[in-house]
């Protein structure tokens, strides 16, 4: 397990515009892709379903205007009458991109053939103009497990190069999200098989973790967990924890702070003084008991981030 790599997909520029209050412009969006290829970041989600071809004039400007090693990709929903064009569009600009079928019964379309049905003829379609076309299963964890594993195969058959597995309302846990991967990844075999956690319960990261530990391949994160209701799993918190285990994902932690510090500014969402790995607070000492050794109240070196330690006396 240790040393394994692991493909860190950032979702910021997706998820973060779901943020009430956050609307980023095309120079925005620049900025943060632009950090994010600096801290080694390889692949950014930068199109959201429900705007592919508004947030595709975004990614014209990206490629035309910068060069830079970030692969752009985005979801497209396979039950939409629009899909075809939004197919078309997408592959002249994005790398790669995901066909997303929601596999909750209580989400259009509520059959299981019929989702099985539209989500094989848009991957048929799509792999006519891209030959790296990915799934994702939105309500993965509010699904029965043999219909997930069904679509998903299925999926997989007819030439998906990539299957996501979506916690969408963020009410898994650990056990259960290591149990469900581990499930998939042993009958899908070779497919990259991602995780995309939500934090409604305060379990994104962990959930994360348990995702890899089980064998997925990649994770979805957002820079400061940003996302809509309790947001994602944070970037910085995922890294850091993946390196302290002996994964490999490319990003620079010495980047970490200055990327987060780049999509609050951007973003106008305040990062919490007790955030994890990268708030203010994770190396303040106030505690005399704390003094003696400093190094043994913290978990990990504040070098990783370019961070250091401070004592407090008030």
């Amino acid at each position: 397990m240790s040393g394994r790599n692991v493909t860190i997909r950032d979702s910021t520029l997706r998820e973060g515009m779901d943020v009430p209050g956050v609307d980023f412009s095309i120079e925005q969006r620049l900025r943060i892709a632009t950090s994010l290829d600096s801290a080694g970041v390889s692949e950014a989600e930068v199109v959201a379903p429900s705007r592919v071809l508004k947030d595709l004039e975004f990614v014209k400007v990206l490629k035309t205007q910068y060069n830079l090693g970030l692969k752009t990709s985005g979801l497209i929903y396979s039950q939409n009458p629009t899909c075809k064009e939004e197919i078309e569009e997408a592959s002249r600009y994005l790398d790669r991109f995901d066909l997303l079928m929601p596999v909750s019964l209580k989400r259009k379309p509520y059959d299981k053939k019929t989702k099985i049905r539209l989500l094989v003829e848009a991957l048929k379609y799509a792999l006519s103009y891209n030959h790296d076309i990915g799934v994702g299963f939105p309500n993965s964890t509010q699904t029965e497990p043999s219909f997930l594993l069904e679509i998903a195969k299925e999926a997989v058959k007819n030439g998906a190069s990539r299957v996501t597995i979506y916690d969408t309302n963020g009410t898994s846990d650990p056990f259960t999200v290591y149990s469900l991967i581990k499930h998939i990844k042993d009958e899908l075999g070779h497919i990259k098989l991602f995780f995309h956690a939500h934090n409604d319960l305060g379990l994104a990261t962990a959930n994360s973790l348990a995702a890899v530990y089980s064998g997925a391949d990649g994770l979805d994160v957002t820079v400061n967990g940003l996302g809509d209701r309790a947001g994602n799993a944070s970037l910085e918190q995922v890294a850091l924890n993946l390196y302290l285990k002996g994964f490999s994902t490319g990003i620079k932690l010495e980047k970490l702070k200055e990327l987060s510090k780049t999509v609050e500014e951007e973003s106008g969402i305040t990062v919490y003084k007790l955030a994890p790995v990268i708030g203010d607070f994770v190396f303040s000492h106030k505690s005399p008991g704390h003094l003696e050794k400093l190094e043994l109240f913290e978990a990990f070196d504040p070098g990783l981030i370019a961070s250091f330690r401070e004592v407090s006396n008030t």
